[in-house]
């Protein structure tokens, strides 16, 4: 990897986590009908756990 497709490369990493993380959060709430903070840290905790595990599995079918 080069010094010019580092920075690029970490913006796609980090837009690939968030998007993911926004989308998986975003089910939570939508599942969860009354939701107080506690639930809120657990919802984003879980999505942000399903966002780097989506990205890993991606990166394993896209590596071969």
């Amino acid at each position: 990897m080069t010094r010019r497709t580092a920075p690029r490369t970490a913006l796609l990493v980090v837009g690939e986590l968030l998007l993911w993380w926004g989308a998986l959060a975003l089910l939570w709430l939508v599942f969860i009908t009354s939701v107080d903070t506690l639930e809120r840290v657990v919802g984003a905790s879980a999505a942000a756990v399903g966002a780097l595990l989506a990205r890993a599995g991606r990166r394993a079918v896209t590596w071969r």
